[in-house]
């Protein structure tokens, strides 16, 4: 909307500067100006409201001409960071609204930031506009001072120190307050007292360390709740890699007398299951697959809709009249997962609430399927793309497998045992937009169920980090190897 405004903005001054003077028609030439340079000057801003003063409130940030919220999937004290460092604060994430709903679409979903970034577009996450978001799942943050012993400790430096390195030889771990054996509130005995762990960064990851530990399979669900009752807290900071074989093994902040932010009676606590799907990423088909193409921005408008190109595409739109005829230059790739779990690969959101695309004619049964990103000699991201799991299906499955899923006349979506998910490089966002990425040597990463959203056995098969040769004519990808997103 706020394009289309400037566009007839612009179309008034060049009508009615036909016949007025040439300071008059500079005047005016000056005035749409200023507008473009407020534009660019915004980009990437955040601003907080509903809080009781300037240093609280929901995340709001500006990009495209228009102010939006933050979704609360995922976020977290690292985030709030990045929000609050702009006024020389550190912060605490709140969510689910806490100073009020959304007052406007929602921008960011899904991000997930280290905490060093210099601003929270710089943090991951689904792409600009994609959100399964309802207004009262607004992001918000409580910044406070650097030095105010109110700030949430795991702000303060990163988890170092094994559990194993801390804790004594009586140390056991047990899950209470469950319907069953298989889940509860994770309760940890350490010097002689039982407590819980603080859930503050609490994942699918941690989750899958404490399953492992008890011998009670794969972690089907990670939650921060006082569903199973609460306890004394006494761990916190617990950060594990996917592929712990118990949580000893796992980084930890504190372990004693420790503080948690999060929400009083709220902790730790995970689900167990011995059935669970296990995406396996096809290093070779991305080896053997990927190639550059220039395309015509006319024949990529669909594409543009579900922001699958880089940003400079947008600007050119916006400020050229005959922008269809310019080419973006794009690495396109096969990307094939085939599901070696024993339970089906299924969208985490029901049937009725997946959204139909009309320039594409299909669904979205996840806003996020998949990411690719290009970075640097210094782990810079220098461009970037995203796949919208529109049509999770079994394209081919290993012999005796029949195929049950298909996304034809609005077909329930998922991958069977045993089946393959195939994204062909000739499909719509199947690419990186490289345009602006000069020629070189890079890293070229591309990962599924990026953020965890749908619980995996494993999740280092879900990424590749390959190596890209980038020249002004072709462009090689190899030595991929897996890895966790």
């Amino acid at each position: 909307m706020y394009y289309r405004i400037l566009f007839i903005l612009l179309e008034i001054v060049v009508i009615l500067c036909k016949d007025v003077s040439d300071d008059e028609r500079a005047t005016r030439a000056a005035f749409i100006q200023r507008l473009l340079n407020k534009q660019k000057f915004l980009e990437g801003r955040v601003k907080l409201l509903g809080g009781t003063n300037k240093y609280e409130g929901n995340v709001y940030i500006y990009h495209a001409g228009r102010w939006g919220a933050v979704c609360d999937d995922s976020w977290d004290d690292a985030a709030a960071h990045v929000v609050c460092r702009k006024f020389n604060r550190t912060g605490r994430a709140t969510h689910g609204g806490q100073f009020g709903e959304a007052n406007e679409k929602y921008w960011m979903d899904d991000v997930v930031c280290e905490g060093d970034e210099k601003s929270l577009s710089q943090c991951i996450f689904t792409g600009w506009g994609s959100t399964d978001c309802d207004k009262t799942e607004a992001a918000g943050v409580i910044c406070t001072n650097m030095t105010d012993n109110t700030a949430p400790s795991n702000l303060k430096q990163k988890p170092t120190k094994r559990l194993h390195e801390v804790i004594d030889v009586g140390t056991s771990i047990r899950l209470v307050g469950g319907r069953s054996s298989a889940e509860g509130r994770v309760e940890i005995y350490h010097n002689r007292r039982w407590g819980s762990i603080c859930p503050d960064g609490w994942t699918l990851y941690e989750a899958a360390a404490i399953c492992r530990h008890l011998a009670l399979g794969y972690a089907e669900q990670a939650l921060q709740t006082d569903y199973f009752g609460s306890s004394e807290i006494i761990l916190s900071g617990v950060h594990c890699e996917g592929n712990d074989t118990n949580l000893f093994t796992c980084k930890h902040q504190e372990i004693g007398d420790v503080a948690c932010p999060r929400e009083a009676g709220y902790v730790a606590a995970v689900v167990c299951t011995k059935q669970l799907a296990d995406l396996l990423l096809d290093t070779t088909a991305i080896e053997r697959s990927a190639h550059l193409q220039d395309v015509p921005m006319f024949q990529l408008q669909c594409a543009m809709e579900e922001n699958c190109l880089s940003k400079s595409a947008y600007e050119i739109q916006k400020t050229n009249p005959n922008w269809q005829f310019e080419t973006r230059r794009l690495l396109r790739f096969t990307a094939s997962s085939l599901n070696i779990g024993n339970a089906e690969f299924r969208p985490y959101l029901p049937k009725h609430l997946w959204q139909w695309h009309l320039c594409h004619m299909h669904y979205h049964s996840m806003e996020v399927f998949a990411t690719f990103d290009v970075l640097d000699a210094t782990g810079r991201r220098v461009a970037e793309g995203h796949k919208a799991s529109f049509c999770l299906e079994d394209n081919t499955c290993l012999p005796g497998v029949e195929k049950k899923y298909s996304c034809k006349n609005y077909g329930d979506q998922g991958v069977s045992v045993n089946c393959s998910d195939i994204y062909q490089y000739n499909v719509d966002c199947q690419w990186v937009d490289v345009t602006d990425v000069e020629p070189g040597d890079y890293s070229f990463k591309v990962a599924v169920n990026p953020h965890a959203r749908i619980a995996e056995q494993n999740y280092h098969n879900n990424a590749a980090s390959c190596v890209l040769r980038l020249s002004d004519t072709y462009a090689f990808v190899y030595a991929c190897k897996l890895l966790r997103p």
